[in-house]
């Protein structure tokens, strides 16, 4: 059908069925997975298997319409037509995605582009559109386009100036005029063909550059009820009307303050300040799309991401998860040596157990991650209760009767003795395994008398909560299993910007996921050393990987290094070298 026969199909329905607009993910379950550059038909199916079954509310998915040739990530972002033909799948396979995600229970939120076109001179889109800079046959012009006339191109220059942040182009890409009439009616009935697809969400990609009053039409014309997330950086020199407080009449805003806060909070080893996150003077938790990292961030440094050392992605995103602040989002993504590179495996998703294959990571699969997502839709919108925090790398907390979190960010491991509102009884960690038929895979704590005693290991946390009740194989009580200081000193010769980590079997050594190894010092290089308490009696396999600066790392060979916790000294030393 040609455009403008869609376009007078769906003016009647844009009339008659405003948009309401949703300011927190409405389903039961609201955390939501990114699911980066995966092809439709695979996370059709990992919405069967494994999304829908672990509590997943949402996923996120990359833009759905026709793009840009080439192998990068990026080329998805460079729309340059409306059809349903992208790198992912046909609009065929999208909307068997969208019936089979569903059917597990789980919703669906596309990456939208509403700002932009392509940033190419010319070329031809992946379906076998072509266009030029301002010319996309039958659909936009010139006229359709910003042209803001700067000296040297119509690139942003100055971020302070309102105008050209909104009317000037965000690195070549063609820059929509979203405040007249046609572009607005060829956008929402974008939108619109989605959501006749049954899509529940939008994420509006560079929303920022958009004004917010544009927004706020296009997403008027839009049909049915939708849960909106705006990409709006915060820029402490942004000029008002660019900022995110600017945007939140049109649905939650993505908070990057609080991304930053974690990095640097986990980073420096300080968690302490982290409690009351509605009092930094950012936009109102009820309001906020949150994540510790995304795309982006992941690969320009401004954020946490797999490769961080000492855990502390992992410990984070528990934070995450566990506080109460935002809707949360997690980054589900791949293994990349260049900021530029495309998915693996030709976009094809693949996981396996609770981790990933083929390149992939699978960040939704890892224990740790979809244990938490439990732990957050048991609590619900419970209030944050009873914080503790002996020292500043330390703190635990409770979602009022429904669930406790401790996090340890220091080297050493942490025993103590927590106070809490959760009833009697033994309940699971979720951290370290599943709770079923009054069993857990992991461990296990009891609550007596309204505290527990639990030791949390260096660089990890413990996470208890009503929906997850039984007895497992360690910590059994909750009392101290008795810790042992060991050292690992390793004997290894390195290039600039290598160095070494430690991983191993246990969840206290990352359960073998290089993204949750743990770094080694290196004072007295060659000799690269950690010390870690680890209970007495524990018996382990480990090895130690070199990492590159580009995250890249290689293994020691075979075989598995192993080892036994001494139950009669207060500390041991495991001394070797690579090999």
């Amino acid at each position: 059908m040609a455009f403008l026969g869609l376009l007078l199909l769906y003016l009647p329905l844009i009339l008659a069925a405003p948009a309401i607009l949703e300011r927190a993910p409405s389903a039961q379950n609201k955390v939501i997975i990114q699911m980066f550059e995966w092809t439709w038909d695979s996370i059709a199916s990992e919405c069967t298997d494994f999304i829908g079954p672990a509590g997943y509310g949402y996923v996120q998915v990359s833009p759905p319409a026709e793009h840009v040739t080439g192998d990068a990530w990026w080329t998805d972002y460079q729309p340059v037509s409306y059809q349903l033909i992208s790198k992912r799948g046909t609009r065929a396979q999208f909307a068997s995605m969208i019936s089979t995600c569903h059917a597990a229970g789980v919703n669906v939120i596309a990456d939208t582009i509403l700002n932009h076109m392509a940033g190419s001179d010319s070329g031809s889109g992946v379906a076998g559109s072509s266009f030029t800079h301002y010319n996309y046959p039958g659909i936009y012009q010139t006229q359709d386009f910003h042209h803001c006339g700067l000296t040297s191109d119509d690139d942003i220059e100055d971020y302070t100036n309102l105008a050209q942040i909104q009317t000037c182009e965000l690195v070549n890409l063609a820059d929509l005029a979203t405040e007249t009439e046609y572009v607005r009616a060829t956008l929402s009935t974008y939108v619109n063909d989605l959501v006749s697809l049954g899509v529940d969400g939008l994420r509006l990609d560079a929303a920022k550059h958009i004004a917010s009053s544009d927004i706020s039409n296009i997403l008027s014309r839009v049909n049915g009820s939708v849960y909106i997330t705006q990409e709006v950086i915060y820029d402490a020199s942004g000029p008002a009307g660019s900022l995110p407080a600017d945007y939140v009449g049109n649905g939650n805003v993505q908070e990057f303050r609080f991304t930053y806060t974690v990095r640097d909070a986990f980073n420096n080893g300080d968690i302490s300040g982290l409690e009351d996150l509605e009092s930094k003077g950012w936009i109102s938790g009820s309001d906020a799309n949150v994540f510790v990292a995304n795309h982006d961030t992941e690969r320009d440094g401004s954020s946490l991401n797999s490769n961080s050392a000492n855990n502390v992605y992992v410990t984070a995103t528990i934070f995450s998860l566990a506080h109460p602040y935002g809707s949360p989002t997690v980054l589900s993504s791949f293994s990349f040596s260049s900021s530029d590179d495309g998915a693996p495996n030709g976009g094809v998703g693949t996981c396996s157990g609770t981790g990933g294959a083929n390149g992939w990571l699978c960040q939704h699969r890892w224990t740790a991650f979809s244990g938490m997502v439990g732990f957050r839709n048991n609590a619900g919108s419970t209030a944050l209760t009873n914080w503790q925090s002996p020292q500043g790398d330390r703190i635990a907390f409770e979602r009022d009767g429904t669930g406790f979190v401790a996090i340890n960010n220091d080297n050493a491991a942490w025993t103590g003795t927590f106070t809490t509102s959760l009833a009697d009884g033994s309940y699971c960690d979720v951290i370290t395994g599943t709770a079923s038929s009054g069993s857990c895979t992991g461990d296990s704590y009891t609550v007596s008398g309204g505290s527990f005693s639990a030791t949390v290991a260096a660089r990890s946390a413990v996470a208890i909560h009503t929906g997850a009740t039984g007895t497992g194989s360690g910590n059994g009580g909750g009392g101290d299993p008795g810790a042992v200081a060991v050292t690992f000193e390793e004997t290894a010769t390195t290039s600039l910007g290598e160095n070494i980590y430690l991983v191993g079997s246990t969840s206290q050594l990352g359960s073998w996921a290089p993204a949750s190894a743990i770094a080694l010092s290196s004072a007295d290089y060659p000799v690269w050393s950690v010390t870690l308490n680890i209970a007495a009696g524990t018996t382990f396999e480990y090895k130690f990987i070199r990492k590159e600066s580009d995250g890249t790392y290689q293994w020691e060979s075979d075989p598995n290094r192993s080892a036994t916790v001494s139950s009669s000294d207060d500390t041991q030393t495991l001394t070797s070298s690579w090999k």
